[in-house]
């Protein structure tokens, strides 16, 4: 299984072989991974794709002591087919058919290229609450989160801040919301949190902040990978923010505050909403692919599927992460510049 927090680390076949200097080929004829104290696989032995952790092989090919992997289950642990059957006490054939379930196929990720449902996702579909000892805030079958979005970091900071070692399950049944929604938005406060303790004090570690404010050794790595992409965003914030005044001064857009929004692939984006003679509805700015145009004014960035956005409306503005405020001015204008796909995808805080 993938531990939580663990996601960024996920090396398959093609990953170690390269990180090994073989070609494809080679590795697997050689199967190196099959010598003494070799790290092994954080996939079942009977799976096809073997995963490994990379933080592990790295330790492993450089002669150092492979670091052990967290051992306490955790909500948020990726589960591949076999472990999700083991886990429901089924056979595989009949997880095959479980995961077609509404309570749990929306939830399904792919982690280079392997299907995972979430710990926390088979716990709820296995475990329901019964109807009688649901609190009243419950959210009815079928109905949406009963809090209102701009309301609903509040609600959960509140509850994180009166108990650090606050649970997904608990979040879902104070509030009413679902397991995505809780699952999104409380391992990022934790995240917040942290990166205030660290940017308030320069020396101290990642570790001792989510010690200092009581978070479960659980929830560590989690939290600290929010914490690092929180910091991440901050700083490009500066930058976001610096275009968006420009367009705002050329005419092309109201002056607005940007906000940076946490997407998938632990990157962080940014919406600047333009004005309605623009030759778009609004800009985003990722991390991973640089400027684009966007569709819609009210929910610019979308929803992130861990793939570029494409499609009528969607142009690439360039290859430059980062250009000046006045290149991106001229890429908007000129419909000739950018691209209906981002030249190259770039991992999060390249």
């Amino acid at each position: 299984m993938i531990r939580a927090g663990r996601r960024s680390f996920v090396q398959n076949s093609a990953d170690l072989a390269a990180a090994m200097g073989l070609k494809i080929g080679s590795f697997r004829n050689q199967q190196p991974y099959e010598q003494d104290g070799f790290p092994a696989t954080i996939s079942p032995p009977e799976a096809k794709s073997k995963l490994w952790d990379s933080e592990q092989t790295a330790a492993y090919l450089a002669g150092n002591p492979v670091p052990a992997l967290p051992q306490t289950d955790d909500d948020e642990d990726l589960l591949e087919r076999t472990e999700a059957a083991a886990a429901l006490d089924v056979t595989p054939k009949t997880w095959d058919s479980y995961k077609k379930d509404p309570r749990i196929a929306p939830h399904l990720v792919k982690v280079k290229g392997v299907e995972h449902c979430p710990r926390g996702v088979l716990r709820a579909f296995r475990d329901p609450v019964p109807a009688q000892d649901r609190a009243p805030s419950h959210r009815p079958k079928g109905s949406g989160d009963m809090v209102p979005r701009d309301e609903l970091e509040p609600r959960v900071g509140e509850l994180l801040d009166a108990d650090p070692g606050l649970t997904l399950a608990t979040v879902q049944e104070q509030l009413g919301v679902s397991y995505s929604t809780a699952a999104r938005v409380l391992p990022r406060l934790r995240g917040e949190r942290i990166a205030d303790q660290l940017a308030a004090q320069r020396d101290l570690t990642p570790q001792q902040a989510a010690r200092r404010l009581g978070y479960p050794a659980s929830v560590h790595h989690t939290a600290i990978g929010h914490a690092r992409t929180e910091l991440r965003g901050r700083a490009f914030r500066r930058y976001v923010q610096a275009v968006a005044d420009e367009l705002a001064a050329a005419g092309l857009a109201q002056e607005q505050d940007v906000a940076m929004v946490h997407v998938a692939d632990d990157a962080v984006a940014a919406a600047v909403v333009l004005s309605a003679n623009a030759p778009a509805p609004a800009l985003v700015w990722d991390e991973r692919y640089g400027w684009r145009t966007a569709t819609s004014r009210r929910h610019p960035i979308g929803r992130d599927t861990g793939r570029p956005p494409e499609g009528e409306g969607v142009r690439y503005l360039g290859p430059n992460l980062r250009p000046p405020g006045e290149g991106v001015l001229a890429a908007v204008y000129d419909g000739r510049r950018g691209t209906r796909r981002p030249t190259g995808a770039h991992p999060a805080g390249a």
